[in-house]
């Protein structure tokens, strides 16, 4: 069900996060890069525990990434659509392990998505469903304290004004980004 799930999902969601994550953040190479680029199905590579390896083409380009859904939303009762989160490879953008919280709504405008590893908050921010860390620089020191943490949390809030908590398992993360390490 976990794996079905997320493939369903991220094959309707993953091509237009990755174009949107280049075209929010660099608008230069975006414009360089034509519009029609041709984009495959994600295929998943291996499943390891809670977090899955997928890689997708790209016009020419390969995009690897890992991915994994909430093991808890909160809170309950009320409709979060899918979330997850990515830490994407993107050889021909020159892109490695760029993390990327994606939410199944909207959050709200001028808002900041924290990441909560361990007790060490990384700050994202967002443009409509999504997030990226904040200070690029800090990408590495999440990613680090992916492979190295007990527990993560993604807090968000809505654009209806609804503070939201995911927690995540991080069990399998350093195996799934040992398989997209040689992303081509």
């Amino acid at each position: 069900m976990f794996v079905k799930s997320t493939v369903l999902a991220l094959s309707l969601v993953l091509a237009a996060a990755g174009i949107a994550s280049a075209q929010s953040k660099k608008p230069a190479a975006a414009a360089q890069q034509p519009a029609a680029a041709a984009s495959s199905a994600p295929t998943r590579i291996q499943q390891f525990q809670a977090w899955g390896a997928y890689s997708y083409k790209q016009g020419a380009s390969t995009v690897c990434y890992v991915l994994s859904v909430p093991t808890e939303k909160k809170p309950a009762g009320i409709d979060h659509g899918e979330n997850f989160f990515i830490v994407s490879q993107r050889p021909g953008q020159n892109i490695s392990y760029e993390p990327q919280a994606m939410m199944g709504y909207t959050v709200k405008d001028a808002s900041k998505i924290n990441v909560v590893i361990d007790n060490k908050t990384f700050v994202m921010f967002t443009k409509d469903k999504a997030g990226w860390v904040e200070n690029a620089a800090q990408e590495p020191a999440l990613v680090a304290a992916m492979k190295g943490g007990h527990s993560m949390t993604v807090n968000a809030v809505s654009r209806k004004g609804t503070a939201t908590s995911y927690s995540y398992s991080l069990a399998g993360i350093s195996a799934s980004l040992k398989q997209i390490e040689g992303c081509k």
